[in-house]
């Protein structure tokens, strides 16, 4: 259950974000999430859901948008989606791909109230 971690990381972060701005509240969190991550967008959401109340965050909507595994062929040099964990490159065929997108994991943009 990593996502209580990292959800208790995130709500820490938007919080110390909206008061060093002067936030009455945060209306909404972007985040992205590489989908090499694992981990379980219902998880995130309920343990926000669960963190949230009576802080500035409190009813803040969480949309998660998932970044696409990207690969680089190590011999050909194209670039490359997959959805899979074949890395394969489809220009050469040949099984040298680096993941150069898909792990990680960020707050893109907080939305509040003044």
């Amino acid at each position: 259950m990593h996502e209580l971690a990292i959800t208790q990381s995130l709500v820490k972060i938007a919080l110390s974000k909206a008061e060093e701005v002067g936030a009455l509240r945060i209306r909404k969190i972007n985040l992205k999430i590489g989908r090499l991550t694992g981990y379980v967008p219902e998880a995130v959401e309920m343990n926000f859901e669960m963190m949230t109340p009576g802080t500035r965050a409190e009813g803040a909507e969480l949309d998660i948008q998932w970044v696409p595994i990207r690969c680089r062929c190590r011999d050909c040099g194209a670039e490359y989606q997959s959805d899979e964990l074949d890395l394969t490159c489809p220009k050469c065929g040949i099984l040298s791909g680096q993941i150069i997108d898909g792990r990680e994991m960020f707050i893109d943009s907080i939305e509040i109230d003044n």
